[in-house]
C-alpha cells in the first residue's frame, strides 16, 4: 500500500502492477528546437486527452535555453504554466519532468509546489532532477559537482517543509530559524520523483522519493533496474518513463528507429507498452514532437486504440465500442 493512494493525481495515474499513459508538453508537432505552444490550442488539446482518459500531462523544466542542446525544452515556466493547465482540466494529473532542483532555493519550490498542488485540487506529480544543461550551472554560480548534494538537500528539505510547521533548518541554502511557507499540503507531502540517478544511490531513492522516473532503454535492462527499484522499495512506488513515438497512419507499420525514440503503427505500439508492462512499467509519458501527423490527430487514434488497454484508474467520458 503506497501513502499516496488516495491523492488525486497519483490516484489517477499509478497502479501496482498496471500502466497508465500520459503525454509531454508541447502538444504538438515540431522540428527545430521551439515550438509554438500556442496556449489556447495547448489547453484544447489538454482536454481532449482527459476527456478520453489518459492519466496524466508532463511539462518540462530548462531554466536556460541552451542553443547547443538542441531544444528549448517546455518554453515556459513550468510552474505557471501548469497552473495555467490547472485552471483549464479537471481530473488529470499534472506533472514535472522534471523541475531542476539544485538550481532553486527549497524554500521557493517548495512553496510553488505546494501552490500548485492547492490550486490544482491535488493534482501534482513532482518530478526532481539534479540538471543535465552544462550551461546552467556556472549560470547560477553552482558547482556542478555539487550537484548529488544538492539535489539530496532539496528533496529533505522539501518533505520536512510540507510537513511540519515553523521547522528549523540549517543547510546548504537554507538558514531557517523564524517562518513558515504556506500553503501546506492536504495530505503534509506531496509525492516526488527523482529522475535519473540525480547523484544517487538507488538506495537512496528508493528511501527518499515516492517513485522513479527513468529514461527508456531496451526492455532487458529496463526489466532488470525495476526488480532492482521493487527490491529496494519498501511499499509500492510507482516506476514511469518518457517514450517518444512518431505514430504511423498505418496501424501495421513496423517499427523504425528515431534519434529518439521510434516510428510505428499503433500495433506494435500496443504491444510494445504490454512488454514493459508485463516489466514492471507503471506509467509512459508519450512526447509528440517527432510527430509527423498533427497532434490532434495522434491524440485521437491513441485515444480511440491504445488507451482504453493502459486507461487511467477512472472511469474515461468517452466510451468506443468497436475497438480494432
Amino acid at each position: 500500500m503506497n501513502r499516496f493512494e488516495n491523492h488525486k493525481g497519483f490516484k489517477r495515474t499509478f497502479k501496482e502492477n498496471k500502466m497508465s499513459l500520459g503525454l509531454m508538453f508541447p502538444l504538438e508537432s515540431y522540428t527545430g528546437s521551439f515550438p509554438e505552444m500556442e496556449p489556447a490550442e495547448q489547453m484544447r488539446l489538454a482536454k481532449m486527452a482527459e476527456d478520453y482518459g489518459f492519466a496524466s500531462l508532463f511539462v518540462r523544466d530548462a531554466p536556460l535555453y541552451d542553443p547547443d542542446f538542441g531544444d528549448v525544452g517546455g518554453l515556459y515556466d513550468p510552474w505557471m504554466f501548469l497552473s495555467y493547465v490547472a485552471a483549464h482540466t479537471e481530473d488529470i494529473a499534472l506533472g514535472t519532468g522534471s523541475i531542476v532542483t539544485t538550481l532553486r532555493n527549497p524554500l521557493h519550490t517548495a512553496k510553488s509546489a505546494a501552490t500548485l498542488e492547492k490550486l490544482s485540487g491535488g493534482r501534482l506529480l513532482f518530478g526532481a532532477a539534479s540538471g543535465d544543461r552544462p550551461i546552467e550551472f556556472p549560470a547560477f554560480r553552482t558547482d556542478p559537482e555539487d550537484k548529488g548534494a544538492l539535489f539530496r538537500e532539496s528533496i529533505e528539505v522539501m518533505k520536512q517543509l510540507w510537513r511540519e510547521e515553523f521547522p528549523k533548518i540549517q543547510t546548504e541554502r537554507v538558514h531557517l530559524t523564524e517562518g513558515d511557507v504556506v500553503p501546506k499540503p492536504e495530505m503534509s507531502d506531496i509525492p516526488v520523483f527523482g529522475t535519473g540517478y540525480g547523484g544517487q544511490t538507488l538506495e537512496w531513492l528508493a528511501g527518499n522519493t515516492d517513485g522513479w522516473l527513468f529514461y527508456p532503454q531496451d526492455l532487458g535492462s529496463q526489466k532488470k533496474l525495476i526488480n532492482q527499484w521493487r527490491a529496494a522499495a519498501e511499499t509500492f512506488k510507482p516506476f514511469a518513463m518518457p517514450l517518444a513515438i512518431d505514430l504511423s497512419e498505418r496501424p501495421g507499420e513496423t517499427a523504425k528507429p528515431l534519434p529518439v525514440g521510434f516510428r510505428a503503427g499503433r500495433h506494435f505500439l500496443i504491444d510494445y507498452l504490454n512488454a514493459y508492462q508485463e516489466a514492471g512499467v507503471n506509467h509512459v509519458m508519450i512526447a509528440l514532437k517527432q510527430n509527423s501527423r498533427p497532434a490532434e490527430e495522434v491524440i485521437q487514434e491513441l485515444g480511440e486504440y491504445v488507451v482504453h488497454k493502459f486507461p487511467a484508474h477512472i472511469e474515461p467520458k468517452y466510451s468506443f465500442l468497436n475497438f480494432k
